[in-house]
């Protein structure tokens, strides 16, 4: 709460974006090889050191940001530094998308005595649909992580990524019903992302299945006690896209400073540039003058949503790949989502264009 006034003022007196959270990873390294995540071959040497990550919290927070979110690679491999970094900066709210096979009870009882620290267990729909992309043992390992916590009333959520192969599952009542009965407090809906020299377009949700999702969550929303964000789909909410530190932007373990967790260009290094100068580095700035980008707010991307919106941000600033096994050029991969894109489209301005609310979604935020 405190957080927006301090935003509001480095906005204004730089003219640039100011995030209300920061995605870390801090470290490459994973104990699972997923299919279809880049983190699996993204280099497992790469590590945030605690004072680097102290750093990056404490300058955060003199510009208002105090939600801090770990990613990966998988991040409970540093539980002990995360613990000490929840410990060290009481007053901020520390999030970790984790596979959760390292959860055990006294790590829970570490969260339980910080208090400020929550996970999002990433899930891809029941056993089947878990073991066949995390691999086997997954699911169960995940369901004995949750009666951890619920034993000790933590509250905690889950974290999916909808394909073409699991959307139906992760949208289905039978699912939403289950982690409910687990104790699921939130959840995380995030698209399928062909991030990586590697990735399957294949994977990428069909878009009926996207406009099956965007339904489904609206729908229980209004009859299920649980709390759900749909990374993509709810950008009529946040005013479209959030990345480039308009919302949140990421650091990934070499401390490349990115503007968003799927989109790994940048121009700058948390290691040699602080925050505040990476807000004002080019790429960022392209984020800052060019959001929204698209009047329809359920075509928030840059990349799956908008054709070639990225290539053109990225070569204008100057970025490069932080790809650390494979750099991946930018017109390669926009291209892998060019069909995407253009099969979403009509389908999400007519949900637009239906929308009796669309119109409250907010002004052309930078314009």
């Amino acid at each position: 709460m405190l957080g927006p006034k301090k935003q509001l003022k480095v906005k204004e007196k730089y003219n640039c974006n100011v995030p209300w959270a920061i995605l870390l990873d801090p470290t490459s390294a994973c104990n699972l090889h997923c299919i279809g995540c880049w983190a699996a071959d993204y280099g497992h040497q790469m590590s945030l050191a605690f004072e680097e990550l102290d750093s990056i919290v404490t300058q955060g927070k003199e510009m208002g940001t105090y939600m801090y979110i770990f990613t990966g690679g998988e991040p409970l491999v540093r539980k002990d530094d995360v613990i000490r970094l929840c410990e060290t900066h009481d007053d901020c709210a520390f999030l970790s998308f984790t596979n959760a096979t390292l959860i055990d009870e006294a790590f829970a009882d570490e969260m339980l005595r910080v208090k400020n620290f929550i996970p999002a267990m990433s899930i891809e729909g029941f056993e089947k649909e878990t073991d066949e992309r995390r691999g086997k043992g997954t699911y169960q390992a995940i369901m004995k992580a949750m009666d951890i916590l619920r034993e000790r009333k933590l509250p905690f959520g889950i974290s999916t990524c909808y394909t073409s192969t699991n959307a139906e599952v992760l949208g289905s009542e039978e699912f939403f019903d289950a982690m409910i009965e687990k104790g699921v407090k939130f959840a995380w809906y995030f698209t399928y992302m062909p991030v990586g020299t590697d990735a399957e377009p294949s994977l990428l949700a069909k878009p009926e299945q996207r406009a099956f999702m965007y339904r489904q969550i609206r729908k229980f929303r209004t009859t299920k006690p649980i709390f759900t964000m749909d990374f993509w789909n709810d950008g009529e909410f946040v005013g479209g896209c959030i990345a480039g530190g308009r919302s949140y932007l990421h650091i990934n373990a070499n401390g490349d400073i990115e503007p968003c967790a799927f989109i790994h260009y940048s121009d700058c290094n948390i290691k040699d540039t602080t925050l505040l100068e990476a807000y004002q580095k080019p790429l960022f700035m392209q984020y800052h003058d060019n959001q929204p980008f698209n009047d329809n707010m359920l075509r928030p991307c840059p990349l799956l949503d908008n054709k070639g919106k990225l290539a053109e941000m990225v070569k204008a600033s100057g970025a490069h790949s932080t790809d650390m096994q494979s750099p991946e050029d930018v017109d390669n991969l926009c291209a892998k989502c060019f069909a995407a894109a253009d099969k979403w489209e009509p389908i999400a301005d007519e949900l637009w264009e239906n929308n009796p609310k669309h119109q409250y979604a907010g002004p052309r935020v930078n314009k």
